[in-house]
């Protein structure tokens, strides 16, 4: 679906349901040169089970309009936005990699926005390498294949995919490929440059889920459970299988976490 948002076009997907404001809406956040696309089962799920679900992309990414967005605070300010266009009060969250910095940021800046809040492969902070970070703002496709083999535990570099014959890591590499028009090296550059995860999350009062790859390098478990411990009321989950990308290397597990979570908590 496609809206305008501060004038510019903004794409999200609902997962072929209408939103019905008598439901509970969970918003998808995607990590750095991603798009949409990485929630497919996750959304679904919800979508036929009682819930809207908008899974964004970020201006400058799939199908929203350019350009990228420079800093986290900016892109919290729009979910802010596209959700009051949406006419939708409040919101659950659930954000992965960069998406749980913008999650940070949205609930510390419009708490009374945010309902439930899941944070994924998170930390409070996310530098990045200076040669890693050269390479994406200069559209080098290196950067890709540094990317996707770093956030790919075990299960994602042996294959590991659910359909035979496709792979996490062409898949991974497909996905942020299409999307390289710019916006891997600004997001990379947003994370590198925020500073405030941990006042943000020290702000939260929302009950909030932490999910953490016990084989993600990008932010490690020791960095996912120190970003838990720095909210109230927090819950940590670890999956065993998984890299930095839960979201799709073990994507069945973490739609039951999220499952589990927002049939605990409405």
């Amino acid at each position: 679906m496609k809206l305008k948002v501060n004038g510019k076009t903004a794409y999200f997907t609902t997962s072929g349901r209408e939103i019905d404001k008598k439901q509970p809406t969970i918003v998808f956040v995607h990590g750095s040169g991603l798009t949409h696309v990485s929630w497919v089962l996750q959304t679904r799920y919800f979508a036929f089970h009682g819930y809207n679900t908008v899974a964004v992309d970020l201006p400058g990414h799939g199908d929203s309009e350019g350009p990228p967005l420079e800093t986290i605070e900016e892109m919290a300010d729009w979910i802010s936005d596209l959700l009051q266009t949406l006419d939708i009060e409040k919101s659950s969250f659930v954000g992965h990699s960069q998406g749980c910095l913008i999650g940070l940021e949205f609930a510390h800046r419009h708490p009374q926005k945010l309902e439930l809040l899941a944070l994924i492969n998170g930390s409070l902070a996310m530098k990045m390498n200076p040669e890693l970070l050269n390479l994406a703002l200069n559209k080098d496709s290196k950067a890709v294949d540094l990317m996707i083999d770093w956030v790919h535990g075990p299960l994602g570099q042996v294959g590991g995919h659910p359909v035979p014959g496709l792979s996490h890591i062409g898949m991974g590499s497909q996905l942020v490929t299409s999307n390289n028009n710019g916006a891997l090296g600004a997001d990379f550059n947003a994370c590198d440059k925020y500073t405030n995860g941990e006042v943000a999350a020290e702000s939260i009062s929302n009950k909030t889920l932490c999910i953490m790859g016990k084989y993600d390098r990008m932010t490690p478990k020791k960095v996912g459970l120190e970003l838990a411990s720095k909210i109230k009321n927090s819950k940590s989950e670890i999956i065993e299988d998984s890299g930095h990308m839960s979201i799709l290397e073990t994507a069945s597990d973490t739609k039951n976490l999220l499952k589990t979570f927002f049939m605990e908590n409405n």
